[in-house]
């Protein structure tokens, strides 16, 4: 019984290693009924590699019913097995290893994170709730913008946050909506309800017209979210804003002054205040604003250090943002995230870039009528940059005598005049004037300009990026015109070319482009000196090789008579010193004898012929008694 026991155990692992197909072993689980198999502890593990087949070295005995129902597992594992052989590519050489359950795990999560990242193409996806998106609805805005993906996820989940990104791309919308539905979340959380007097958000601006444009869209989202704000700034009276105040209210836009004032005077109390924002943060920062805006924020971070304090969130949005004011930002708001868009400090796509070189004999006024011209003629909105009050006076006046009708917008135009002149510029009754300006209109104003000329070219870059932002905003075309002087060339030449290459305008300046001219300038100066002395060193080599291949007799004729003249010169060096020891004496005697009337050389000739001979005198006789018989043969000789 053991033979035939052993010998079916081998037929069928021949049957297993040669047959290609794993049916015919299905055939053969009849047979393997009558003879007994191992049994093992784990039963699982050794259905999965058929480890019975070759592990045949222990013998135990199972019961009938074990026997069936492990044969009815191999052949439902068997199936299996084929119906898989069948759906999968054949196994070639170089098999995978297989991985363990944590190399599934990271790779899957790598996969997860090569996964391209969704595109929001709806505002409802950046997390707004319906009552908000009445307002975006009403305005008929379908696709949010870059900065509004970025920014809107990131107010709501309450971070404080720096949001950069070009002027006209909806800046705006990206603080206001979400900080709308946290006002909104508060009272239903938190049953915080309006209070005369008590703001819970306070946004502050650089200028009256930055306020009143905020203020515009917080009334147009009041409208379908309820929520109640007021505007208090620079220039206006003060008692209807006091008013105002003692409304019940959610939210103040004003400017920095304005709003401490109106602290002074108990009209804002800071209890309910949790919301800040600064609107063009690096205006504020840049331009004398900083001292205002730590007043305003000291009592709201003595209030968040003390235990137990409720602290606060801060949002600012800036359209440029340099490294001297990035760092204050840092050093003032501590922790705080910056969220860059791709298209910050750098050209807007929508926008034309010209560039009209003048020389030193054209007139640029007459220049810019020929600019301006055209332009008007097509019913375009133009805006006029100078970089002074005088030369924003000239241009005023030059334009009238032309009969062009225009506007002024300076710090020295009273505000409620600058409020009108800019009403009048929006209008489209009638011919529309064209607004000449400084500075001071190129931050914070929503305007639907077609083409900006800078009269005066800007003395950095991000006056120039400011500029530019007044056209071709959302998306819109538009057309910026500068005329270049002579002394901006430099400047004008390397912003065109940073436009042209698409690259950032962040940190150019006048001063830094001049810099950088005259260090490339040293720099080329340094490589052709080196290159000159490189080249004369190679000169300067050839010809003495060609004079050493010139002469090579006369070189060795000339070695040679040096050779003869230096053996007589060592003998006649002997003679000399010879004679010189014993005739010191005589010679000593014939130096005075010489006349006048000869020359200087023979006296010289004759004075280290003395030194020699005394030298030699003093050495070979020493003592007194020998300096005695010296004199006595000078006697009787």
């Amino acid at each position: 019984m053991g033979g035939s026991v052993t010998a079916a155990r081998r037929s069928l692992l021949t049957l297993s290693l040669s047959s290609p197909n794993l049916f015919t072993l299905s055939r053969l689980s009849s047979s393997a009924k009558r003879f007994p198999l191992l049994k093992l502890p784990k039963p699982t593990r050794v259905l999965l590699g058929f480890r019975p087949l070759c592990t045949t070295t222990t013998t135990t005995t199972t019961t009938e019913p074990d026997q069936i129902k492990h044969s009815m597992l191999l052949e439902r594992l068997r199936s299996r097995h084929l119906k898989d052989s069948a759906s999968k590519p054949p196994l070639t050489a170089t098999t995978p290893k297989p991985l363990n359950a944590d190399q599934t795990e990271t790779e899957d999560g790598f996969k997860n994170k090569n996964k391209k990242k969704k595109v929001v193409e709806r505002f409802e996806e950046l997390g707004l709730t319906e009552e908000v998106m009445g307002v975006v609805k009403e305005m008929g805005i379908e696709v949010p913008t870059e900065i509004q993906c970025i920014g809107i996820p990131a107010v709501l989940e309450g971070k404080s946050v720096v949001l950069g990104s070009h002027t006209g791309s909806g800046k705006t919308f990206a603080y206001m909506l979400p900080l709308v539905q946290l006002l909104r979340q508060d009272e239903a959380l938190y049953g915080m309800l309006m209070r005369p007097r008590r703001p819970r958000a306070v946004v502050l601006c650089p200028t009256r017209e930055l306020s009143e444009q905020v203020f515009r869209v917080a009334k147009s989202i009041s409208h379908h979210a309820r929520f109640r704000s007021t505007m208090v700034s620079g220039g206006g009276r003060v008692r209807p804003q006091e008013d105002s105040l003692n409304n019940a209210i959610d939210m103040v836009v004003g400017t920095p002054g304005r709003v401490l004032q109106h602290i002074e005077e108990g009209n804002i109390v800071y209890g309910d205040i949790k919301y800040v924002v600064l609107d063009e943060a690096d205006t504020m920062f840049d331009r004398g604003f900083g001292p205002d805006i730590r007043k305003f924020l000291g009592p709201l971070k003595n209030r968040a250090s003390k235990p137990g304090g409720e602290g606060f969130q801060t949002v600012l949005v800036t359209a440029t943002m340099t490294r001297a004011v990035q760092k204050l930002v840092d050093e003032e708001f501590q922790g705080i995230v910056h969220l860059r868009t791709s298209t910050l400090h750098k050209k807007v796509a929508s926008a034309r870039h010209d560039f009209i070189k003048l020389s030193g004999s054209e007139n640029k006024l007459e220049a810019l009528l020929q600019v301006l011209g055209p332009s008007l003629s097509k019913g375009n909105r133009v805006m006029v940059f100078c970089n002074t009050l005088n030369s924003s006076r000239a241009v005023d006046h030059f334009l009238g005598e032309n009969q062009l009708s225009t506007v002024n917008y300076h710090g020295e135009v009273p505000a409620e005049q600058r409020v009108e002149n800019l009403k009048r510029f929006k209008s489209d009754d009638g011919d529309c004037p064209s607004l000449v300006c400084t500075d001071l209109a190129a931050r914070g104003l929503d305007l639907d300009v077609d083409h900006v000329i800078m009269f005066d070219f800007p003395s950095n870059s991000i006056d120039y990026l400011h500029r530019t932002g007044r056209t071709a905003r959302m998306g819109a075309k538009g057309k910026v015109t500068s005329l270049v002087a002579k002394r901006d060339l430099t400047l004008a030449t390397r912003i065109e070319e940073a436009l042209r290459k698409n690259e950032s305008l962040e940190s150019l300046t006048v001063d830094n482009v001049r810099r950088d001219i005259a260090r490339s300038r040293i720099t080329e100066q340094k490589r052709t000196n080196v290159k000159s002395v490189k080249i004369s060193n190679q000169k300067n080599k050839i010809t003495r090789k060609a004079k050493e291949e010139s002469t090579p007799n006369s070189k060795n004729k000339v070695t040679r008579k040096g050779k003869e003249a230096s053996t007589p010169a060592k003998s006649s060096k002997r003679a000399v010193q010879v004679s010189k020891s014993s005739s010191s004496a005589n010679t000593s005697r014939k130096a005075p004898s010489t006349s006048s009337g000869k020359k200087p050389t023979a006296i010289k000739k004759s004075r280290p012929v003395k030194s020699a001979a005394s030298k030699l005198s003093v050495v070979g006789f020493r003592g007194r008694a020998s300096w005695s018989n010296k004199k006595e043969s000078l006697r009787s000789s």
